[in-house]
């Protein structure tokens, strides 16, 4: 039975390099609990042992091909829960000693949802919106950010992990921030809900203000690792953390469009180039948005609305 449910997996991949739709090419075979990858390189002087699906290497490599056999469970694979699907995603790297990652394809196995499927801690931890081509992701982790949590309950004072990522498949290049979240006891954003904020001002974590909370420095420009110390809120009860999203032009961060931590006995410093920081000395005040910058424009970037949760926050 369950197996029947699990049918109708559907592929979706994308070439995000022009070029390797012509010299490649990608065999996707989802499966319940396990995926099959055959990647098919048509260059030479391509060490095709390099490739990556997530952090595992190739099961199997010849002078072209590339073979993944692996559990759905493993390699990173990033699990979600969108209404009647059941996501994983992941991605195929190509690892270069000069020049590190120097290839992304998105690997997506989508799944009907099974009506007796629960995920064994939470649902969803991930919260997944598309749109232009760009996928974002939001999840909890667990302390060193090599995969997700184990558990979505979490001491008053320790720290909550969150990773956001955008999967970016025809775009240029885009720098991930994190504008606006807030926490509440409710799935959904009323004017009336009970709220404690954690990024106010087009991107200052004005929570690291009065804790310890920062945004890690970043790895990848597509990417934002926030640990969040978990604070004195609604403690005991189901938490929600609603986050505004924005995949945006690296070249056109200004003071709406930024990611500011709190440093104590410095003041405000910019994440992505501290020699700028001028650009947080809004936070202190307010900064206001200047419409023809808006990503309405559809000039620089897109906005997303996430919601991640349920989490519990305990005394101990």
């Amino acid at each position: 039975m369950m197996a029947s449910l699990w049918c109708r997996a559907l592929l979706v991949s994308f070439i995000l390099l022009a070029a390797s739709s012509v010299h490649a090419d990608m065999k996707l075979d989802c499966k319940p609990g396990m995926v099959s990858l055959v990647w098919t390189e048509g260059r030479s002087r391509v060490d095709t042992s390099m490739f990556r699906l997530g952090n595992c290497p190739p099961t199997a490599t010849s002078a072209r091909e590339a073979t993944f056999t692996v559990e759905l469970h493993d390699c990173n694979f990033m699990a979600m829960v969108t209404g009647s699907q059941l996501v994983y995603s992941n991605a195929l790297t190509y690892l270069s000693e000069s020049k590190g990652h120097t290839f992304i394809q998105p690997v997506v196995c989508v799944f009907e949802r099974p009506k007796e499927y629960h995920p064994i801690l939470y649902d969803p931890v991930f919260a997944s919106f598309g749109t232009s081509n760009l996928v974002f992701h939001m999840a909890l982790m667990n302390e060193d950010f090599s995969g997700p949590a184990e558990s979505t309950l979490f001491a008053l004072g320790s720290f909550i992990p969150i990773m956001a990522r955008v999967d970016q498949v025809t775009h240029q290049p885009l720098l991930l921030l994190m504008e606006e979240c807030v926490a509440t006891t409710t799935p959904q954003l009323h004017a009336d809900s009970l709220s404690y904020q954690i990024i106010t001002n087009k991107g200052c974590l004005s929570d690291s203000k009065r804790s310890r909370s920062r945004f890690e420095p970043r790895e990848v420009p597509s990417e934002m690792l926030l640990s969040l110390q978990a604070f004195r809120f609604a403690l005991g009860e189901e938490v929600f953390i609603h986050c505004k999203l924005v995949a945006w032009d690296p070249e056109g961060l200004d003071t709406n469009k930024k990611a500011c931590n709190f440093v104590h006995g410095h003041g405000w410093q910019l994440l992505d180039n501290p020699a700028f920081s001028n650009l947080c000395d809004c936070c202190e005040t307010s900064c206001k948005s200047r419409w023809t910058r808006s990503t309405r424009s559809g000039k620089h970037g897109v906005t997303q609305n996430a919601v991640l949760g349920p989490l519990t926050i305990t005394e101990e």
